[in-house]
């Protein structure tokens, strides 16, 4: 079995967090030969290179970045393992969390939100990424849930478990003059009318274009986002009327000062939580799960 050399790692994480070897060498209290010839021996060890130097910087490499976020759950495991062992975080929950990158963030804000309300206290661990890899990572045991849109797809060959989480209707928005302009007739009056849209790879997409199609709809989009902060940006500055999940329609409204145009029930949009376990168990994931079904989606 081969074995990670966790003094390597941390000299690693020095440089990382430092931006550079002389920082590093002189908060770990060791010279700069010593650094960098045991960074060299772990990119040795790994099979690849972690840093690359642009002028008198380093800077991270693709598989530096992987690294790193895994050095930082480690080292920031190791703490409160000491913590825990010196009684200092007695009865205290770590909760992990993956969130794909296609939930819009107000919805996993929502739907995270009930285990800051729980009796014993929580520390919440969040990463956003592409669901295909927060499952790669759910199932090595990174996460305690990763939050998606999509349960997976039967080719995945993962033992994992989806929990669906609610459903919604979805609302489409608009600045205050493109709303005025477009809400009579709805929802016919998206004909022509100017659109944004999150990108094909989430299910509202799917859902949408199916959606247009069987109601001959066909209207201009303007502009397509992965980041669906970035969509609501756009929508707020009158570019275009934008969807969002009905269950944050009003938070939306608020928080970007946009009108409603109109609501579509029969478009539905879903969201799951996806864990190791048929049985949920986690005291956090339980309190995630009845406040969704209860609350934000009941």
């Amino acid at each position: 079995m081969e074995w990670l050399n966790y003094q390597h790692l941390l000299y690693f994480w020095a440089v990382a967090r430092r931006g550079s070897v002389t920082r590093a060498a002189a908060e770990l209290g060791l010279g700069q030969p010593t650094i960098s010839a045991q960074l060299r021996s772990l990119e040795e060890s790994l099979g690849e290179k972690l840093f690359r130097r642009v002028g008198r910087n380093l800077v991270l490499t693709d598989a530096g970045r992987d690294v790193l976020r895994y050095a930082d759950e480690i080292f920031s495991l190791g703490q409160e393992l000491l913590d825990t062992v010196r009684g200092r975080r007695k009865g205290s929950i770590r909760l992990a969390v993956g969130v794909a990158d296609v939930v819009p963030k107000r919805i996993a804000y929502r739907l995270l939100q009930p285990v800051l309300a729980l009796p014993e206290p929580v520390r919440v661990l969040c990463r956003e990424d592409k669901a295909e890899r927060l499952l790669m990572e759910l199932a090595a045991h990174a996460f305690d849930l990763v939050l998606t849109d999509l349960p997976p797809a039967p080719t995945v060959k993962l033992k994992v478990f989806s929990h669906l989480l609610g459903e919604c209707g979805v609302s489409f928005c608009a600045s205050t003059k493109l709303a005025r302009e477009y809400r009579h007739g709805f929802p016919r009056s998206l004909d022509a009318a100017p659109l944004l849209l999150p990108t094909e790879n989430t299910a509202l997409r799917g859902t949408l274009n199916r959606w247009l199609e069987e109601q001959a709809i066909r209207p201009r989009i303007v502009g397509e986002f992965e980041d669906s902060a970035l969509l609501k940006a756009f929508g707020q500055a009158g570019v275009g009327i934008f969807p969002v999940p009905a269950a944050i329609e009003v938070d939306v409204r608020k928080q970007y000062g946009v009108a409603l145009v109109g609501r579509v029930d029969e478009l539905r949009e879903r969201f799951y939580a996806v864990s190791l376990e048929r049985r949920l168990k986690h005291p956090a994931v339980v309190a995630i799960t009845h406040a969704a079904r209860g609350k934000l989606f009941g």
